[in-house]
């Protein structure tokens, strides 16, 4: 194949795409591919789109990006260009008609067969479209390309069994299928005996966990036995359903001490007519209950939620109960969402779609006031000593400001004053915030503590070996998932909208 191959995997949605593309790097390094320099811009000898199809833009995104590789495949015998994902198993033979040039297609349910099919398009000459309609191996069993050394996502579920009016991920990840508890608690186990101490589980609706396997309190079982795993000091999950969140979840949560103080709670409207058009199963009622449990369990709990905005049918009365809920709940952040009508959803054929500029004029009084309450929870937290683990790469302008940024028990972003001594990504620090922001806190006085990990440890070794081969790309490849501490996604990107 004349020499090794290089990859580039494009990224687009929700946190099951963010790990997914870990395991489809792996797949390819497993199969003797080497990841493309960062800024490669397409110069890769592989190039992979990993799709979401829940925005209104997705296809003219992917079919965006496709025609601005198509002049560079042409020039340049032997690369090709695969496109998976939501996307992929929507719209199947669509994309190769609209982009010929594309020599892979493949699905939600067979990210595995990528390599077996690149190798068939290269030599049949021909594109490869492989569409599962059912899972053929849980994916936590591939191979997975870990790039830091101190977090990592944990996968317990695929798939979802709501029907969301609004959402289309159902139909393309398939029915949830759980993974066994004691195949999870091993996979933990082995992360942290690399030098993890931070895991994230994952899920479509994680909070339903044990449904597969008839177990209506198996997620509080699985986060109460995270707590015994010695090494393990974070614990965090997401997103859980309203419709599932029980008071066993909330008393595992309190009780359990590496369990973090942090929630993300989909919210998309606190209207209960909207939220019936949604068929969403819960209210008003049902959600501000369940967020007076939790802060009354957990009082310093950062809660985060979904919006949409704009849903089909949505009055000014519907849209002043979002505003409602959102000043009784005061949550911590709030990802906002204008409504994106999607073919293949009820509610794309639903009467009352809501003009552009109302949509508008609602999404951005909702942005006010969140903005104005985030930053009014985020001064509550001045005057506080907290541990922060030591992130990398999360603060922009850290080089700039002389400052670190690490994450605390809730997950706020804390800039800090870089201290004497060295501090790596995933140690731990204590310090005390003295000033707010919408979005992050900043802990200007001197660190007032420092603890040297094992996931600092783990970084460290990590980077050692970084330099010791610098043609090398850094990362550790396992069939474990990657570790990295999951950032909070944009805006435009946060989850799929439809837990």
């Amino acid at each position: 194949m004349g020499g090794t191959r290089t990859y580039e995997v494009r990224t687009y949605g929700c946190q099951m795409n963010v790990h997914d593309s870990e395991r489809l790097a792996g797949l390819l390094e497993d199969a003797g591919y080497v990841r493309a320099p960062e800024g490669s811009d397409g110069e890769a000898d592989v190039v992979v789109f990993n799709t979401c199809a829940v925005r209104e833009n997705a296809d003219n995104k992917l079919y965006g990006n496709l025609g601005h590789l198509a002049p560079k495949k042409a020039a340049r015998p032997g690369m090709q260009i695969a496109v998976g994902g939501c996307l992929a198993q929507k719209d199947r033979d669509t994309i190769v008609k609209k982009a010929p040039w594309v020599d892979v297609v493949f699905g939600t349910h067979n990210i595995g067969k990528l390599p077996v099919l690149l190798e068939r398009a290269r030599v049949q000459e021909e594109a490869q479209v492989e569409i599962a309609e059912s899972l053929e191996a849980f994916p936590s069993t591939l191979p997975t390309r870990r790039e830091s050394a101190y977090a990592a996502w944990v996968s317990i579920s695929v798939g979802c069994n709501n029907t969301c009016t609004f959402c289309i991920v159902p139909a393309l990840r398939g029915k949830e299928k759980d993974r066994r508890p004691g195949d999870i608690l091993a996979e933990i186990e082995a992360l942290v005996a690399e030098g993890v101490s931070e895991i994230t589980l994952l899920g479509q609706n994680v909070n339903a966990y044990g449904s597969d396997i008839g177990d209506r309190e198996a997620f509080s079982k699985l986060l109460r036995a995270c707590g015994r795993i010695d090494g393990l000091e974070r614990v965090r999950f997401t997103s859980p359903h309203p419709r599932d969140f029980t008071d066993d979840v909330i008393a595992a949560m309190a009780e359990t001490p590496n369990v973090m103080p942090q929630l993300h709670m989909p919210l998309q409207s606190g209207s209960d007519p909207v939220l019936k058009a949604m068929r969403r199963s819960y209210r008003q009622e049902r959600f501000l209950g369940i967020i007076e449990k939790v802060r009354a369990a957990i009082p310093h709990a950062a809660i985060s939620t979904d919006i949409i905005v704009g849903f089909p049918g949505e009055t000014e009365e519907d849209f002043e109960q979002t505003l409602h809920v959102v000043r009784e709940a005061r949550f911590a952040q709030a990802f906002t969402f204008q409504y994106s009508k999607r073919p293949g959803t009820p509610a794309a054929e639903m009467d009352g779609q809501i003009p552009k500029k109302v949509v508008q004029d609602r999404y951005e009084r909702l942005v006010a006031l969140q903005e104005e309450i985030s930053w009014e929870e985020n001064k509550k937290q001045v005057g506080r000593t907290l541990e922060l683990m030591v992130a990398e790469g999360e603060g922009r302008k850290d080089e700039s400001t002389h400052r670190l940024s690490g994450r605390a028990p809730d997950n706020r972003l804390v800039h800090f004053t870089k201290p004497d001594q060295e501090v790596r990504p995933g140690d731990v620090v204590t310090v005390e915030i003295t000033y707010a922001a919408p979005h992050h806190l900043l802990a200007e006085g001197a660190v007032l503590d420092v603890r040297r990990t094992r996931a600092g440890d783990a970084w460290e070794k990590r980077n050692a070996e970084k330099s010791a081969k610098p043609s090398q790309p850094a990362g550790v490849l396992l069939g474990l998932p990657k570790v990295g501490v999951p950032e909070p996604l944009p805006v435009a990107a946060s989850g799929c909208g439809c837990d």
